[in-house]
């Protein structure tokens, strides 16, 4: 089973090294790692999918937080996540073809970010349930050139945790909200 398990960590030079150190030296497979900054600068944000049963994620996390630059392990996959990734296709786009690729960029909400007199580069994003539907629909046209990025994810908010903070909020803030529904 795929787990999705998001890393926070102090933004600092080899970091990246020793975290995938760990998934190697142990025999685990990354199927996906993105890395970016958090809003806070000396911070970043790892979102790993990887694959394992119950023991084997147990594992991963509790090494991961032994790492003296881990701040936070979660494991996503049993909470409520919003994730998506980007994509770019290559396709070749024959003059009989480009208002096929045209319509299909745009039921997809996908754009054209470039384009040459034999080729489209289509820009998409979403989950992997997308990616995959747009390239089924693309193949017949024919597919250059494929990249994706790997997954990000983000826990969602709880509404009871966000309902306790708005009746705690300022009354200020509230009357903020208030005005804007």
């Amino acid at each position: 089973m795929q787990h999705i398990i998001s890393v926070l960590v102090e933004n600092k030079f080899g970091v990246l090294a020793r975290v995938s150190g760990l998934f190697s030296g142990r025999g685990f497979n990354i199927d996906s790692l993105s890395v970016g900054p958090t809003l806070d600068p000396t911070t970043s944000m790892m979102t790993i999918v990887t694959a394992g049963d119950d023991r084997i994620i147990e594992q991963i996390t509790k090494q991961l937080n032994k790492l003296v630059d881990v701040i936070r392990v979660v494991d996503l996959t049993d909470k409520e996540y919003v994730e998506r990734e980007t994509a770019l296709i290559k396709i070749h786009a024959q003059d009989e073809d480009r208002g096929e690729a045209l319509r299909i960029a745009d039921i997809f909400r996908a754009r054209i970010v470039d384009s040459t007199p034999n080729t489209y580069t289509i820009e998409i994003t979403g989950d992997s349930k997308k990616i995959g539907a747009i390239l089924n629909l693309l193949k017949p046209l024919g597919i250059k050139e494929f990249i994706c990025t790997g997954r990000i994810a983000i826990a969602r908010e709880e509404a009871r945790v966000a309902a306790v903070r708005e009746e705690g909020a300022p009354a200020s803030v509230k009357d903020r909200r208030s005005s804007l529904a």
